[in-house]
């Protein structure tokens, strides 16, 4: 099934995972989604892995979903379609490392909502972003309706979102849809970088950060708490002692060394 995947090593600590369907424009079916949870689940359980680079072959992320999969569905076959997806979608959203999402070529739909799952989207010159869902009689998933508002913010999502117009990159970067517009550069090579940099990240203390994001606190009282907790836990871990030494050398912390002496 990984056939649908192509995955590789383009930097230290980065893995590349590439939907492989370029005669159909890397259009996500069930073997795609499939391919990608059993890579995903193959990369992130390895602890030489600090960063995940998420694009597609030939130049082009995704065509989005399959849609002639999608014909014919009982609500029992919908059901089981949907749940297919949340299970891909709770790998990308909850990856303890960074997710970097190397937009190129086209990106529509489901593909946008996998994107937007991860940590960091690069969009460039070829870029093109849009959102078919209206035009299909459907709303749009992979948990679309809560990463585009917080990112584009509720009214910016809502007119993006019912269109019909395509994204192009200086758009994209504008409303805060993409974090990093590669210009007339090489799309993934800048992907490629921004996950190298992101790897020299603390993993833990990201990973604390990301899930305070996605879940605010109710109350200031909860945030303090929570802040309690994560601070007990990383002031005790190996990730501050390096970066406690670093400090008191004058020096830039390396946070990839406890994970490779571990492999050692």
């Amino acid at each position: 099934m990984l056939a649908m995947i192509k995955i590789d090593q383009p930097a230290p600590h980065v893995k590349r995972l590439l939907i492989n369907r370029a005669e159909k424009r890397n259009a996500i079916d069930y073997d795609v989604r499939q391919s990608m949870i059993e890579a995903l689940q193959q990369v992130q359980a390895d602890p030489n892995c600090r960063a995940i680079v998420l694009g597609g072959v030939e130049g082009v992320f995704s065509a989005g979903g399959d849609v002639p999969s999608m014909a014919g569905l009982d609500e029992a076959g919908a059901r089981a379609r949907m749940s297919h997806i949340h299970s891909l979608c709770r790998l990308v959203a909850d990856s303890r490392v960074p997710v970097v999402s190397a937009v190129e070529g086209f990106c529509a739909g489901a593909a946008v909502g996998l994107a937007l799952l991860g940590d960091h989207i690069v969009v460039g010159k070829s870029t093109k972003i849009l959102f078919p869902f209206m035009r299909l009689g459907l709303v749009p998933d992979w948990g679309t309706l809560r990463t585009l508002p917080a990112r584009v913010g509720v009214a910016t999502a809502k007119r993006i979102m019912t269109n019909g117009k395509m994204i192009l990159a200086p758009e994209a970067l504008q409303i805060g849809l993409a974090d990093t517009d590669a210009g007339e550069e090489d799309i993934m090579a800048v992907a490629v970088a921004q996950a190298a940099q992101m790897a020299r990240l603390p993993t833990e203390a990201f990973y604390r950060i990301k899930q305070r994001l996605m879940h605010p606190s109710a109350s200031f009282e909860e945030e303090w708490q929570r802040e309690e907790d994560d601070q007990a836990a990383l002031l005790t871990g190996d990730d501050f002692k390096e970066g406690f030494a670093a400090f008191s050398e004058k020096r830039d912390p390396d946070f990839c060394k406890p994970s490779e002496s571990n492999n050692a």
